[in-house]
């Protein structure tokens, strides 16, 4: 009944209708009204049968299939908090969002961690002598030679907020001279210093260097008693952000990451470093023989390999908490009220904290002089854990410029994930990370193919034993003017990429255009894999095309190793000479076979 006064509404009038946009535009709205997921599935079950009970009667309506009996109904279902914003509705972030909050979180993990570590060490100690401080004539003396002459100069008293009042800072006072915590508060209420804090409040600076920089000068003057505690919890939200980007972890596997699970690897037996490996526990369909959920997850079978900004957030962290802890305890993680949480911080405390994390940026982004690394509002709302993996593809098949270009060194990642080794890495569907990315690489392709089909138009000459099949591929492949596409995209792009032959990649490394086809790839592309191995193209495959524009690259490219050949030693030079007399000879072959698109047509 719900879907006949639905269908009703939209003047829908034959089940025959009920096509697959039909069917996912129903389901987004039917669980507008807020639903539990086991309420949603049974919905989904029900409209199932119903597909399949007129697939086998004698005379069908003709429902179309529903769409999650072929992707799997998971990412179908509404949230577990019963909102309609389930994960395959999880939108990705915004460019120009992405850009600064990453270059933020880099820069506190790596220019700013020590600073505020040993600004939170002297901090603690200095909790630790005011507690342990007694009650002496030389401690009152030492506390009025210190604050009185700033009363009677007008000077501002050091301060701490306190629910967002300035006060008196007790503690650092008492640690700096060596006066009981009842001696200073005894200080504070006999002199009514409470309303000269509020109108005079001063910072308190602690006695560490400051080492980080921002360009070419100190990021802080010195580091304040009380603003450390904030700039911890900044500094653990920045690494949170770092690992969950830059690995593709979902939210509760990286909040399942321990002390110790980056160990620094062993070197190859030819000296070569190893790589990084992040090792931990997964918990999404992990069950036992019976079917049952496991809560505890399981170790991942695959780990993650881990750039060098994760390994420092990760090192980071292992600073902030005890060894073998979680790395992000919430326990060590609450660096103000110290409440001693159990388990690690949930999501909503962590998107808390990213909220938190960006006024802090934004403030001080702008007190530095750099309104253009504010970070902007997203348009499609707050920045949570769990768009963090949606926006990993925007960097790994498009590499857009700008301060996105931090994460160019993903373009490993396809090659990695071709294999299908990992399904579900970074899933946002039963694809797992591949529907994303099949995506991004399919509106490469077009956009590969709309720019060959315009420099044709152009009067460009096309060269290369693949130059018939490109351009015919170039002419049914159709232009894409926009960038935000439907999650229903994700299956036309596999189907897109799975056309051998007929898909371009644009190489611009080695100067081409590949028509990639399997049988004529010499880069020994894995079996069914639907992209070329770009890194390692080789001469003389089928697949190559080449354009004017190409030629006129390789001889510039020529010239510029040419002009590094002048300034190298001797057997040096004499190889970059030849690299740069091998381009040309490509160039010159274009030149000499090319045709135009009239003539190869």
């Amino acid at each position: 009944m719900w879907l006949a006064r639905w269908l009703h509404e939209r003047r829908i009038t034959s089940l025959a209708d009920c096509t697959e946009d039909v069917w996912r535009a129903y389901l987004a709205e039917r669980w507008q009204g807020g639903v539990s997921r086991d309420h949603a599935k049974r919905v989904c079950t029900y409209l199932t049968d119903l597909w399949a009970f007129d697939h086998l009667s004698a005379q069908p309506a003709g429902i179309s299939r529903p769409p999650w009996d072929t992707e799997g109904v998971d990412d179908f279902l509404p949230a577990a908090d019963g909102s309609a914003r389930g994960e395959n509705n999880t939108e990705p972030l915004d460019p120009h969002v992405l850009g600064p909050l990453l270059v933020w979180a880099i820069r506190f993990v790596d220019d700013f961690a020590d600073d505020i570590l040993a600004a939170w060490a002297e901090r603690r100690r200095m909790f630790t002598v005011a507690e342990a401080n007694q009650a002496t004539p030389e401690g009152r003396a030492a506390l009025a030679e210190f604050l009185m002459p700033r009363v009677r100069s007008g000077q501002a008293l050091p301060a701490v907020r306190w629910q967002g009042q300035p006060r008196l800072a007790r503690t650092y006072v008492s640690a700096l001279t060596g006066a009981s915590l009842r001696q200073v508060e005894w200080f504070n209420d006999h002199h009514q210093f409470p309303a000269q804090v509020a109108e005079r409040p001063g910072p308190c600076p602690l006695g560490v260097p400051v080492t980080g920089r921002i360009g070419d000068k100190p990021w802080r003057e010195h580091m304040d008693f009380d603003e450390v505690a904030e700039l911890m919890r900044h500094l653990g939200t920045a690494a949170a952000i770092t690992c969950c980007y830059l690995t593709g972890m979902r939210p509760q596997e990286m909040q399942g990451l321990r002390s110790g699970c980056c160990p620094d690897p062993e070197p190859a037996t030819d000296g070569t470093p190893g790589r990084h490996l992040i090792r931990s526990r997964h918990y999404k369909n992990v069950a036992d023989n019976d079917g049952n959920h496991i809560s505890a997850g399981d170790e991942r079978e695959v780990p993650w390999v881990a750039i060098t900004p994760v390994v420092r957030a990760i090192r980071v962290l292992e600073r902030m908490v005890p060894e073998g802890e979680l790395l992000f305890s919430a326990a060590h993680h609450d660096f103000t009220a110290q409440r001693g949480h159990h388990g690690a911080l949930k999501n909503g405390a962590l998107n808390h904290r990213i909220d938190d994390f960006v006024a802090w940026v934004n403030r001080e982004a702008e007190g530095q002089g750099m309104p253009e690394q504010i970070v902007p509002e997203d348009s499609h709302g707050a920045i949570g854990m769990s768009r963090f993996r949606r926006s990993l593809a925007w960097h790994i098949a498009r590499r857009p410029g700008g301060l996105i270009a931090l994460a160019i060194q993903y373009g490993h990642m396809r090659t990695v994930l071709d294999a299908r080794v990992s399904s579900g890495y970074g899933s946002r569907s039963r694809g797992g990370m591949h529907s994303v990315l099949d995506v991004e690489t399919a509106l490469a392709a077009a956009d590969t193919a709309a720019k060959l089909r315009d420099q044709a138009a152009a009067g460009e000459k096309i060269s290369g034993p693949a130059a018939r099949r490109a351009l015919t591929a170039a002419a049914d492949t159709p232009r894409f003017e926009g960038r935000i596409v439907p999650a229903t995209f994700a299956r036309k792009a596999a189907k897109f990429l799975a056309r051998d032959g007929v898909v371009l990649f644009d190489n611009p490394d080695a100067m081409l255009i590949c028509a990639f086809k399997r049988d004529n790839a010499l880069c020994e592309p894995a079996p069914g894999a639907n992209a070329p191995r770009q890194h390692d193209c080789r001469p003389g495959c089928g697949n190559a095309v080449r354009t004017d524009t190409h030629a006129r690259l390789l001889r510039e490219r020529a010239d510029e190793i040419d002009q590094l050949a002048d300034a190298s030693p001797g057997p040096l030079s004499r190889r970059l000479r030849a690299n740069a007399e091998r381009a040309r000879a490509i160039a010159d072959t274009h030149d000499a076979t090319a045709q135009t698109a009239k003539a190869l047509t």
